[in-house]
């Protein structure tokens, strides 16, 4: 396993591609509303990351993945592909946006509902979102990301939801994903043990039914095998010598 250590230096750079990779975030929610294809909003990110931001999407061509960001509504638990597809009241909606900075990665994501969604949509996406504070909460010098799995498992499975298996949160740096593997499951004091300047990603798939999932034949989008909507958020995280620093806050998070 070859986990990188962040420099100072590096980890200032970190930062600046957390605060970007937030800033699309941040722009793109008002565009989300019924009648938008996930192309255009794909379209919309690309033009403000390479354009205003002077920057990469790093999903584009990534490992021959088509498009800029990832666009995953409803029953999609993760690396939706952008399509024509109108948007319809009530969906919901995760966009995962991965920019690049003077070489190194910002990666984030979040829930959106579109229009008005229904109460158990909207509790799924506050479950999800909530777990993962739960795990990242738990990230310092010394401890293990068992520790990390462990509490976003024990809170989601209470909420009668599960956990996605199969991905999971990773190691970023100069490359879109590095070692360590950041389960969102698993016990506690086992794992890697965290060390000051590590960053990493928590970004738990959480499923209002069954965890099982199924890769679909373009090779990229997975859903629930059991139809029923998933929720993700992510943030990619530096550990401290204090405990941690979540570097995709949005604007309104880091006032």
């Amino acid at each position: 396993m070859n986990i990188t250590v962040k420099t100072p230096e590096e980890q200032e750079l970190m930062r600046v591609a957390g605060r970007l990779t937030a800033d699309v975030l941040d722009m793109i929610e008002d565009h989300i509303q019924p009648g938008v294809t996930t192309d255009q909003l794909d379209a919309i990110c690309h033009d403000f990351i390479v354009n205003k931001q002077q920057a990469i999407p790093a999903p584009l061509n990534y490992r021959g993945f088509p498009k800029s960001i990832c666009t995953s509504v409803n029953q999609v638990v993760c690396h939706g592909i952008p399509a024509d597809k109108l948007l319809r009241s009530g969906d919901i909606i995760n966009v995962d946006i991965t920019v690049i900075k003077d070489g190194f990665h910002g990666d984030s994501s979040r829930m959106f509902p579109v229009g008005k969604t229904t109460p158990p949509n909207q509790r799924l996406m506050e479950v999800a979102f909530q777990g993962m504070w739960q795990g990242i909460q738990q990230l310092r010098p010394g401890a293990h990301l068992g520790d990390v799995g462990h509490a976003i498992q024990q809170f989601v499975e209470a909420q009668h939801c599960s956990i996605v298996r199969e991905y999971c949160g990773h190691g970023i740096g100069r490359q879109f994903h590095e070692d360590p593997q950041v389960l969102h499951y698993g016990r506690p004091g086992t794992g890697v043990e965290l060390t000051e300047g590590m960053c990493l990603t928590v970004e738990p798939m959480v499923n209002a039914g069954r965890r099982h999932v199924r890769l679909k034949q373009d090779g990229w989008t997975v859903v629930t095998r059991d139809g029923r909507p998933s929720a993700q958020w992510e943030h990619t995280v530096l550990i401290t010598g204090t405990g941690h620093e979540v570097l995709t806050l949005g604007a309104a998070a880091r006032e």
